[in-house]
């Protein structure tokens, strides 16, 4: 993946001036590169002061002020540009300190012009990545200040929009949108961020969770003895929702009975207990949401229109993942920062290759299967990058048709599959030999061949 169409400010410091020209001309064969050299760490000091670059390379031996105390000074004025530490021969101690120290990577003299540009692409677009993550959260307080919603696009954007304009209204809300869209993340934002009901409950209801004769009971309450079991009154999720939000999800499958007394609510802010006969009057405020066309299951007689009208006296549409792929980046990083801290983990960036396969998937399981995903990627990480092969089977697929369609040969194609198979039962079995031969159904001795063929781990 490439990163993205813009211009980068790169400053390149060392006293070295032989050095110093060398980089230049290696990193000029990229237009999208401006290149500035100063020739020690005082210069390099006074140039972020007045234009803050977007990379920095910076040597660790030089006079005056050296790199390390450089890099220490950096990070105090911005902790966020990426500096890519220069070592020569002699002082890779130094060069592995100023990783603890901040440092994105180190690269050794005599320069080696693939790795130079390599990791220049990398750090620049892992640097992107998070400023962009940053910026948009700090959008998003400032203007929408709905947390953990994440995205950028055209599509999103609607949505932020519309869910502003009713945080403070008691319209009725209706959320279309694939399962995994983030429905809930949505009702969550506008019962939040309402000045009148926040500090009242938000009620979750899921529609499909329980049969027909309990969701009554748990929407509604019932009385004691009105029905087997029935040891005590309960009361329901509308009462507990009183002068807040209840959210009823996938409200598209509630049974015509249940339908009826949903209706009854929004008509007359009233109910009964199930086996009662006292009228519960409340003030809630109903959002639902629903991955089925309810029109469509209008014109079958699955869902009562009339229901349907005051449901969706404001709807709101969520994009599948797969519209809004140009939050995928994003979102990943999101979701990398947030389960690195919960797995107690230090996983920098995500290899451009596993972004690639990021943006080539279709995510049918849209913003959870993404999450999912991530999560699944740090468990499984043993560097400080996610790579491809972190990436669940079926989203590295995507790379394997690319290959398959790139190759004409039957063996080159059988191996593939092959080295595959071989990959997800050792990962599966976490590198056990016996297991993985029993489950592939063959030997131990092919296993550690083939293991060796194509360069997986295995245990000894």
């Amino acid at each position: 993946m490439a990163i993205a169409n813009r211009t980068y400010n790169i400053l390149i410091v060392d006293d070295d001036k032989n050095i110093a020209k060398l980089i230049k001309e290696h990193l000029s064969t990229q237009k999208s590169y401006n290149l500035f050299s100063v020739i020690n760490g005082e210069a390099c000091l006074k140039h972020i002061g007045g234009q803050s670059p977007d990379l920095i390379l910076l040597d660790i031996q030089m006079p005056g002020i050296d790199g390390i105390e450089t890099l220490k000074k950096i990070k105090e004025f911005d902790p966020q540009i990426p500096v890519i530490m220069i070592s020569a021969l002699g002082s890779i101690e130094k060069a592995v300190l100023s990783m603890k120290l901040g440092a994105y990577d180190y690269i050794s003299k005599p320069i080696d012009k693939d790795r130079l540009m390599v990791t220049v692409k990398n750090a620049l677009m892992t640097s992107s990545l998070e400023r962009e993550v940053t910026e948009l959260r700090s959008e998003l307080k400032q203007k929408y200040t709905f947390e953990n919603i994440v995205g950028q696009s055209g599509a999103m954007n609607e949505v932020f929009k519309s869910v502003e304009k009713i945080v403070n209204s008691n319209v009725t809300v209706l959320i279309q949108g694939e399962s995994g869209t983030g429905k809930e993340l949505i009702a969550r934002a506008a019962h939040y961020h309402s000045k009148v009901r926040s500090n009242k409950p938000f009620v979750a209801v899921n529609c499909t969770a329980l049969p027909e004769s309990l969701l009554e009971s748990e929407l509604f309450g019932h009385e004691k003895g009105s029905f087997t079991g029935a040891q005590g009154r309960r009361i329901g999720k509308f009462e507990q929702a009183d002068g807040g939000t209840i959210f009823l999800d996938e409200i598209g499958l509630m049974s015509p009975t249940t339908q009826a007394k949903v209706l009854r609510v929004l008509q007359e802010r009233e109910f009964e207990r199930v086996g009662g006969t006292e009228l519960i009057k409340v003030d809630v405020r109903v959002i639902s949401a629903t991955n089925l066309d309810l029109e469509d299951a209008m014109k079958k007689n699955e869902f009562r229109e009339d229901l349907y009208y005051r449901l969706s006296v404001f709807p709101i549409k969520l994009p599948p993942l797969r519209d809004r792929k140009e939050d995928i980046p994003l979102l990943a990083a999101f979701f990398l920062n947030k389960y690195c801290g919960q797995e107690n983990k230090e996983i920098d960036s995500i290899s451009p290759d596993a972004l690639e396969l990021l943006m080539a998937y279709n995510w049918p399981g849209n913003v959870r299967e993404l999450e999912n995903a991530i999560e699944r990627a740090i468990v499984l990480c043993n560097t400080n990058e996610i790579s491809a092969n972190d990436l669940p089977a079926v989203v590295r697929s995507i790379g394997e048709k690319k290959v398959y369609e790139s190759d004409n040969t039957l063996s080159s194609w059988i191996e593939k599959l092959e080295e595959e198979a071989l990959r997800q039962a050792l990962l599966e079995n976490e590198g056990n030999i016996s297991k993985t031969a029993k489950k592939l159904g063959i030997g131990r001795a092919t296993i550690y061949r083939k293991a060796k063929k194509y360069g997986l781990p295995i245990k000894k």
